[in-house]
């Protein structure tokens, strides 16, 4: 069996691009110099996306990255990512990301033929992994404005049980910095009329990855200073732009804390999973 394939990228972690995210998502946040703890989840707005213009696909994913095959499929999507937290990085650390090929399935679906893929990341500093994760992705056959759509199922309980709740509304310059940040060209985060008439929504989507990144940044002004070491995000439903979103969750306990994003409604549309240590 020959190994899976795989792209080896080295850059340091500068204080302008955590900046740009603290001001645009995390105002709150002290301003981070050299030295200082990268916050978990941050590594995700380092190592943009690096594919030739020609190397994109109609919707602006890319089609050739030298990690995932070229996928039959029109339409692709974040569903969620698993991380290992195993050591700090700090600003101004060199960090080298190792990207593989995870595991690919295929799938048919009430909405037809499915294809889910796995991306395996890995964040080094002087050799030494301190970061892990696997990003899953979904790729699905074409949608459009008269594609039938799941009726919601509100959940009252997960908002009247939480211990906090945070609300957040993300609009159109938030998601077009993540996706300069990311070098994100996928066209449902600007793009209305693609969003619209290709991919059957109301509006422009959320980054799922931005959600990750959000989720766990909620979960850490909640943890009485534990560090994490583990977060596993999933994502259910599409988290639309100028929409009021709650992150909700509970305190954090030995066995670690759910957090989720919910809409209006009390819709669940994403959730994570994190466990914590006291070290």
């Amino acid at each position: 069996m020959s190994p899976s394939p795989r792209v080896v990228r080295t850059e340091p972690i500068t204080t302008g691009t955590v900046e740009a995210y603290r001001g645009t998502f995390a105002a709150s946040d002290p301003v981070l110099d050299a030295g200082d703890v990268l916050p978990a989840g941050w590594e995700g707005v380092f190592f943009p996306f690096a594919v030739p213009l020609a190397d994109l696909r109609p919707d602006g994913t890319p089609a050739r990255d030298g990690v995932v095959p070229e996928i039959d499929l029109p339409r692709r999507m974040y569903a969620g990512e698993t991380t290992e937290f195993l050591r700090p990085i700090r600003i101004g650390d060199e960090v080298t990301q190792t990207t593989r090929l995870g595991s690919v399935t295929e799938k048919s679906g009430s909405r037809g033929r499915l294809t889910f893929v796995d991306i395996e990341r890995e964040y080094a500093v002087a050799g030494e992994v301190a970061v892990r994760g696997v990003w899953h992705d979904v790729f699905l056959e074409a949608a459009g404005p008269d594609a039938p759509q799941r009726a919601p199922q509100p959940q009252p309980s997960v908002a009247a049980e939480a211990d906090w709740v945070e609300e957040i509304s993300l609009d159109a310059r938030q998601l077009f910095r993540f996706s300069a940040l990311t070098f994100n060209t996928h066209l449902i985060h600007y793009d209305r009329a693609w969003a619209r008439e290709v991919e059957g929504l109301p509006d422009l989507l959320v980054h799922g990855p931005l959600t990750r990144i959000l989720l766990m940044d909620a979960a850490r002004r909640h943890a009485d200073g534990r560090l994490p070491t583990h977060l596993d995000v999933r994502a259910i439903a599409p988290i639309l732009v100028d929409r009021p979103l709650r992150v909700v969750g509970g305190r954090a306990t030995a066995d670690g804390l759910r957090v989720t994003a919910l809409d209006a409604d009390d819709v669940v549309l994403a959730t994570a999973d994190i466990t914590f240590s006291d070290r």
